[in-house]
């Protein structure tokens, strides 16, 4: 039984879902986020809606917070007869959504992106709980086009975003990052004496992504000969498909004492204090990081992602000379040779530095916080729950 002590701290409670996932690009923007918002209204409760099978289902709980899973799966853009099953999907998943959002009785929705914003956002919306979008590329999502008409906040990251967007719903915030990359003592030498590396030589930091980057492993893989001569050493993030091929591939070529090949990072503050240049994806999380750290980086955006997106994200630094940027085509070619050239010229690394630390947001999760908390005390007001 609860005591009329413990009913009265549950009414005053802010309850907020929280959905989306598919990468650590939605993850970790959606945990920073909730951390925010609990420092702000710590007597905040949080559900996470995720996509069964995907990395949320683990990343988030291991952040201390609950979630569900939704049978969503994304869209076959490529042979529209396979998507009957997705269709089935989508289908039971807002009858699971509509189920969930009932029995937690939110205040607030958030979409950050992926397959479960979708359903969870749309039936949050037609129950007529508020929803906040966070849309994190410069050019926007499908899902949340659709969803943006019935938003009530939609923060964004980029400027010129009332291109897809009603203008008087968006409030530039920039992206939410990991709130461990911030606000360490962590020195260059000891991170990369904690890598196993040579504090006097340059480093390149190359990394694919949560999952792995295909054309960018292949370059490493296939150019193994001018890692070994180039008078570079690298700290190589694979992620999980590719590490056994990349492993293979490095057990063939002796002397790689300069090469750290690993599927994932989980400490990746030191990882980026170790690095004088990074290799990426252009995905809207990780720039937001470089951005903040004021890290020189080479984009080399995914050519399998809707609208092209990367490319967009990646040339809107290239423009305001803050990236480095090469073609997911001429990867194999180019990629390494340009890495070593350009982490060998200070003044190219400092001025690149400079420029991408320009376009910082410093403040992000508590900005989309503040968003979200006004409309949660709204909500609970004008309805007295």
């Amino acid at each position: 039984m609860q005591t009329r002590l413990q009913k009265e701290v549950m009414k005053n409670n802010l309850r907020i879902i929280i959905s989306g996932g598919g990468t650590g690009g939605h993850i970790f923007p959606a945990i920073s986020i909730a951390n925010a918002i609990k420092e702000q209204r710590p007597d905040t409760e949080f559900l996470f809606v995720g996509a069964e099978g995907r990395m949320e289902m683990h990343r988030v709980p291991a952040a201390g917070y609950s979630i569900k899973g939704l049978p969503v799966a994304g869209f076959n853009r490529k042979n529209l007869f396979k998507n009957i099953p997705v269709l089935i999907k989508l289908f039971k998943s807002q009858l699971l959504a509509k189920r969930i959002i009932k029995g937690f009785q939110p205040h607030a929705a958030v979409g950050v992106g992926g397959y479960a914003s979708g359903p969870t956002l749309k039936v949050a919306g037609n129950m007529g709980i508020p929803t906040l979008l966070q849309e994190q590329n410069s050019y926007a999502g499908v899902t949340n086009k659709l969803l943006a008409k019935q938003a009530h906040k939609i923060c964004v990251a980029y400027e010129g975003m009332e291109r897809f967007f009603d203008k008087e719903k968006i409030v530039l915030t920039g992206n939410p990052v990991r709130q461990g990359l911030v606000n360490n003592d962590i020195t260059r030498e000891e991170a990369i004496r904690s890598f196993g590396l040579d504090p006097q030589k340059r480093t390149v930091l190359i990394l694919g992504g949560s999952l792995g980057a295909r054309t960018i492993n292949h370059c490493v893989m296939e150019n193994l000969e001018k890692v070994k001569t180039s008078g570079v050493q690298f700290i190589w993030q694979t992620g999980k498909i590719y590490i056994e091929e990349a492993r293979a591939a490095v057990a063939q070529v002796e002397g790689l004492d300069m090469l750290v090949v690993t599927d994932f990072i989980s400490d990746m503050a030191m990882a980026y204090c170790a690095a004088d240049l990074v290799i990426s994806r252009a995905g809207a999380g990780s720039i937001s990081e470089f951005c903040l750290l004021k890290k020189p980086v080479i984009l080399v955006p995914s050519p399998n992602v809707a609208e092209d997106h990367q490319t967009q994200n990646a040339l809107a630094l290239v423009n305001k000379n803050a990236a480095l940027y090469v073609k997911d085509a001429d990867a194999k070619n180019a990629l390494l040779d340009k890495a070593i050239q350009a982490v060998n010229q200070p003044d190219l690394l400092k001025r690149l530095s400079i420029n991408i630390g320009e376009l910082a947001f410093t403040d992000s999760a508590n900005v989309i916080a503040r968003e979200v908390i006004k409309l949660a005390e709204k909500y609970k007001k004008e309805h007295g729950c």
